[in-house]
C-alpha cells in the first residue's frame, strides 16, 4: 500500500494505483478526456494523450497527467491549482483552435463530451487561431461515418477496436500536425476488414465517429401514402432506451416503446422477440441434428452481423460452423413479407420493414445480398435505440407520461427465452430450454441457466442433455471470441455449442444504444431488466409459443423445412483479412 496526500488529505491506494484513480477514492473530480476504464472488459485507455487530466505534484517541475502517472510514497499532489486550472484550460483552447464549430449541427450535440469539458473549464473564448486539421469525410459504410475533422486524437477507437475487440482496423496515421486515427493508407471504411460493431462509436467522446442516421429515411416512408410501414424493435431496446429520458438505467420500458411508435404511425409494431423464438426453434433443431449426425462442431450462433463479418474475414477458414440460421432481424422480415404480408393483403412490394436495434452492425446487415426475397429486402431500415430517441422528441411526445400499449399480434407474442437474446448468454440459454425438452422429452422444470450469465468475456458450462455432457462457451466481445475460434482451430478447445457477441456484455452494451461512458453499473442493469422480463413471463420457452407454433402449421410446416431453409437460413462469404 502507498501513502500519499492529495489537495492535502491523506490517502492510502495499492502500488501501482495512478492518481487519477486515488482522487477518485477520495471523490475528488479530475477533468479526463483520452482516459477511459473498461475494467470489465480489460480496457484502459491512458495514452495520456491530451493531457486535460494534469495535476502538480511536489518537487516536479512539470505537471503530470493523473491518468498515466502512478502514485509514490509520500506524494503530495495539487489537483486544482492556478497552475494546473491554467494549463488545462491552455490544453483545451488548442483542442479547440483545430476543431470545427458546427456544435448545433453535429450528431453528437448535448452528449459530446468535449462540449462537455469546455463547459466545465468555463472556456468562453478561444485566443488561439491558425490552420486547421482538413480531412475527408468517409460515407462509404452502410453503418459508420468517419469524419477526422472532429477528431481529438484520444486514440479511445484505437484501443476499443485492436485491444478489446482485436479487429485492428484503427491506428495513428502520419506525424505531428498531419496525424490522423484511420485504417492502413486511409482507406474508406467499407474497403476494410470492419465489421461495424460500433464499439469505436461508442467510445468516441466527440463526432469523428457516428453512425449512419437513417431517420430521415424513416420519416419519410411514414408518410408515403403508398408504402406499408411496420416496426420491430430488438430486446435490448427496451432496457436502455429510458436512459435517453433521463429514467434509471435498467428501466424496462416495453409498453412506453410500443405505444411510442404507434403514435409515429407504423401500421404494425411487432416485437424482434418473436423472431428471436423463431429462431431458437430453427438453431436447436439444427443443434440437435449435427449431434445426432455427427455434424459439425461446436456450432456457432449467428444472431450478432459483427461477429459473422468477424469471422468471415479473420477466420474464414471456418464458415462451416456456425450456425446458418439468419439473425432475429432478418426472420422478422422474412416472415413479415411472406406470411404476414398474405395475411394483411399487402403487396410485398409496398411493405417497408423497419427495425429498431442496439446495433448499428444491423445496418450493415440489413444490406447484404443474401437477405433478401427476389430483390426485395428482408429489411428496409434500420435504426439504432439512440435514434429512435431522436425521433421520440422530433415527434414531441412526452415519453414518461406515454400509456403502456402491448405490441400487435401475430408477431408481438414471445416467451422469456426471446427476451434474454439481448444479454450475453441468452441465446444458448434460450436454445438449451428448447434443446433439453426435445432431446430427453422431458419438462425443464429450472429454466435459469445461471453458469451462462454475466459480463464476464468467456464463460463455460457443461449441461447433460439426455446423458450426453453438453460442453458450452459464451463469449462476448470479439477479442474473446478470437480467443475461442484459435483455440478450436488448433484442436486444444472442444465445445458443442458456443454463443458469440460482437459488442462486450452483449447486445446491451451495442453500438447504438445510449453512451454509459465506461460505466459498467449500467451495463449490469440493463441486464437485469431483461432477465427480470423472461422471469415475469408466463412461458419462458421458444416451442411453448403459440403463435410460433402456428406459423409452422399454417406457413413453415416444420423447422429446418424446404420453405424455413429458403426464408430463414443464409451462407456466409469468405472476405480480405485487411
Amino acid at each position: 500500500m502507498i501513502n500519499l496526500t492529495i489537495n492535502g488529505i491523506a490517502v492510502e491506494v495499492p502500488e501501482g494505483t495512478t492518481i487519477l484513480e486515488a482522487a477518485k477514492k477520495l471523490d475528488i473530480n479530475i477533468p479526463t478526456l483520452c482516459h477511459l476504464n473498461l475494467h470489465d472488459f480489460k480496457m484502459v485507455n491512458q495514452g495520456a494523450s491530451c493531457r486535460v487530466c494534469v495535476v502538480e505534484v511536489t518537487g516536479r517541475r512539470t505537471l503530470a497527467p493523473a491518468c498515466a502517472t502512478p502514485v509514490a510514497p509520500g506524494m503530495e499532489v495539487k489537483t486544482h491549482s492556478p497552475r494546473t486550472i491554467n494549463a488545462r484550460r491552455t490544453v483545451m483552447e488548442l483542442i479547440l483552435s483545430n476543431h470545427p464549430k458546427n456544435c448545433l449541427t453535429c450528431p453528437k450535440n448535448v452528449n459530446c463530451e468535449l462540449q462537455a469539458l469546455a463547459a466545465e473549464l468555463s472556456i468562453h473564448d478561444i485566443r488561439y487561431t491558425g490552420e486547421m486539421s482538413q480531412h475527408r469525410r468517409d460515407t462509404s459504410s452502410p453503418a459508420l461515418v468517419k469524419d477526422m475533422n472532429k477528431c481529438v486524437l484520444c486514440r479511445r477507437c484505437e484501443t476499443m477496436c485492436n485491444q478489446v475487440q482485436t479487429v485492428n482496423v484503427l491506428s495513428g496515421l502520419n506525424r505531428g500536425f498531419e496525424t490522423v486515427v484511420g485504417p492502413a493508407f486511409n482507406m474508406p471504411l467499407a474497403d476494410t476488414a470492419c465489421v461495424s460493431c460500433g464499439q469505436c462509436v461508442a467510445v468516441c467522446p466527440t463526432a469523428a465517429l457516428s453512425e449512419v442516421d437513417n431517420v430521415a429515411k424513416v420519416w419519410q416512408a411514414l408518410n408515403d401514402p403508398d408504402k406499408y410501414v411496420i416496426v420491430q424493435t430488438a430486446p435490448a431496446v427496451r432496457a436502455a432506451l429510458g436512459e435517453g429520458f433521463g429514467l434509471p438505467a435498467g428501466t424496462s420500458v416495453t409498453g412506453k416503446m410500443a405505444a411510442a411508435l404507434r403514435r409515429f404511425g407504423f401500421k404494425k409494431v411487432f416485437d424482434t422477440d418473436f423472431a428471436a423464438d423463431l429462431t431458437i426453434m430453427e438453431e436447436a433443431t439444427e443443434l440437435l441434428g449435427r449431434l445426432k449426425n455427427n455434424g459439425k462442431l461446436p456450432i456457432l450462433t449467428s444472431c450478432c452481423p459483427g461477429w459473422v463479418k468477424f469471422l468471415e474475414h479473420q477466420f474464414s477458414d471456418m464458415l462451416d460452423i456456425p450456425s446458418t440460421c439468419k439473425s432475429p432481424q432478418q426472420m422478422f422480415g422474412a416472415i413479415a413479407k411472406t406470411y404476414l404480408a398474405k395475411k394483411l393483403n399487402v403487396d410485398p412490394s409496398k411493405m417497408v420493414v423497419v427495425s429498431v436495434m442496439p446495433c448499428i452492425a444491423k445496418k450493415f446487415e440489413a444490406g447484404r445480398a443474401e437477405m433478401n426475397q427476389e430483390g426485395n429486402p428482408d429489411v428496409d431500415l434500420v435504426i439504432s435505440t439512440r435514434e429512435l430517441v431522436k425521433m421520440i422528441r422530433e415527434a414531441g411526445l412526452n415519453f414518461d407520461t406515454l400509456p403502456d400499449e402491448d405490441f400487435d399480434d401475430p408477431l408481438g407474442e414471445s416467451t422469456g427465452a426471446a427476451v434474454i437474446f439481448g444479454a450475453s448468454g441468452g441465446v444458448l440459454e434460450a436454445a438449451l430450454r428448447t434443446a433439453y425438452e426435445w432431446a430427453t422429452g422431458k419438462t425443464l422444470e429450472k429454466v435459469d441457466f445461471v453458469a451462462l450469465r454475466g459480463l464476464q468475456g468467456i464463460k463455460e458450462a457443461e449441461i447433460d442433455v439426455a446423458g450426453t455432457k453438453l460442453k458450452v462457451a459464451v463469449a462476448s466481445g470479439l477479442g474473446n471470441a478470437r480467443h475461442l475460434l484459435e483455440g478450436i482451430r488448433s484442436g486444444k478447445s472442444q465445445y458443442h455449442a458456443i454463443e458469440i457477441m460482437a459488442c462486450p456484455g452483449g447486445c446491451i452494451d451495442g453500438g447504438g444504444q445510449p453512451f454509459h461512458r465506461g460505466d459498467i453499473e449500467i451495463l449490469k442493469k440493463r441486464t437485469q431488466a431483461l432477465f427480470t422480463e423472461d422471469q415475469n413471463k408466463p412461458l419462458r420457452k421458444s416451442h411453448e409459443n403459440p403463435h410460433i407454433k402456428k406459423l409452422y402449421a399454417e406457413f413453415l410446416k416444420e423447422p429446418n423445412s424446404e420453405l424455413s431453409h429458403h426464408l430463414l437460413h443464409t451462407k456466409y462469404v469468405k472476405r480480405q483479412k485487411m
